[in-house]
């Protein structure tokens, strides 16, 4: 049962990643079972994300301590991070991907100025792995920041939509209609929510994930909206590969949707890194699992020829932003990547 007035109907809706950004919201990785043996290898990379943030805006970010707070501050020092822009925040979670147990901001067509976030239920995409910190993330960036919150009370993660601030919403069939998150509601149901609660109008359901996504199949890994009626997609160019089907798939439903204003998207055509395999264990490792910033574009790469390819392709989509890459080889082991890891605060 959704209550009345909605978020949607007050005025709120999700801008568009691109939207200026007041600050990006991260959790800092701590959590050893999510990168098995390999979790000290991550930080350089992960460090060079936060230096390369702080260049263009501020950086929250919620550590488990002060002990924490202490040993991570150092480090970006080192890593020349732009610390006048880094705010710490004792807020402790469970794991790092602020993208799915962060809240989601939204702002007011009505009121200029005015915005709220909404604390989506987080179950650790299908209660896979402990939740019970994370889900209170939310509530306290919520307190700190004086927002107001909307709670839907339904299972929902950052990572399994994508929106391009004039109505549209993208999302797979795979997570959201998977029994292990809203099992008492139909596909009705949850377009009543995310309309409802992202302020949006049309919804564009793709299938399948790809392989090794323990979250059923996040968007964010598939198709994201880089303008409001472009849409770049990954594609597996190996016939023999596992991917290379559902990501066809994926591409026929793009080629045959309609936005929320009766037009057809273009739709752009985004490689598939080589496969990246760690302990005989095919990791999720995908370009589209990039970060839009102020004035940048953060985009995974994975030291393989199509590192090249992705970066001109997003140069094109994004002609008034930089593209930055950056390697995530070691941090694709704890299955997301630099979206994942990350949520914008619009202003």
């Amino acid at each position: 049962m959704i209550i009345t007035p909605t978020p949607k109907d007050r005025g709120f809706y999700m801008p568009a990643e691109w939207a200026k950004h007041e600050a990006t919201w991260l959790s800092y990785p701590h959590n050893e079972d999510s990168w098995p043996g390999k979790i000290e290898t991550i930080f350089s990379s992960y460090n060079l994300f936060i230096k390369t943030l702080t260049e263009v805006e501020t950086v929250h970010i919620n550590v488990l301590d002060e002990e924490m707070e202490k040993r991570v501050r150092q480090a970006l020092y080192d890593a020349d991070a732009f610390m006048v822009n880094v705010e710490f925040h004792r807020f402790p979670t469970n794991d790092a991907w602020c993208r799915d147990h962060g809240p989601a901001f939204l702002l007011n067509s009505k009121v200029a100025g005015m915005r709220a976030l909404v604390n989506w239920d987080h179950n650790a995409w299908g209660g896979k792995y402990p939740y019970e910190l994370d889900t209170q993330i939310p509530k306290l960036i919520a307190n700190h920041t004086g927002l107001p919150m909307f709670e839907p009370h339904i299972v929902m993660e950052g990572g399994s939509i994508d929106v391009n601030g004039k109505g549209d919403l993208l999302t797979t069939e795979s997570c959201l209609l998977n029994p292990n998150r809203n099992p008492n509601l139909t596909k009705e149901n949850i377009e009543q929510h995310l309309r409802a609660y992202y302020g949006v109008d049309n919804i564009i359901w793709l299938g399948d994930g790809i392989v090794g996504d323990d979250t059923d199949g996040h968007v964010d890994d598939l198709s994201r909206f880089v303008a409001e009626d472009i849409i770049v997609t990954a594609i597996e160019e190996n016939k023999n590969d596992e991917n290379y089907e559902p990501l066809q798939a994926n591409l026929k439903r793009l080629n045959c949707c309609r936005l929320n204003n009766g037009k057809q998207p273009t739709i752009v055509e985004l490689p598939m890194p080589s496969p990246v395999i760690w302990e005989e264990q095919r990791l999720p490792a995908s370009y589209a699992n990039f970060y839009i910033c102020n004035g940048l574009v953060i985009f995974p790469t994975y030291k393989c020829d199509n590192d090249t390819r992705a970066a001109y392709i997003l140069e094109e989509c994004f002609p008034t932003h930089e593209i930055v890459g950056i390697d995530s080889t070691d941090i694709i082991w704890g299955l997301g990547s630099f979206h994942c890891l990350s949520q914008q605060m619009p202003m």
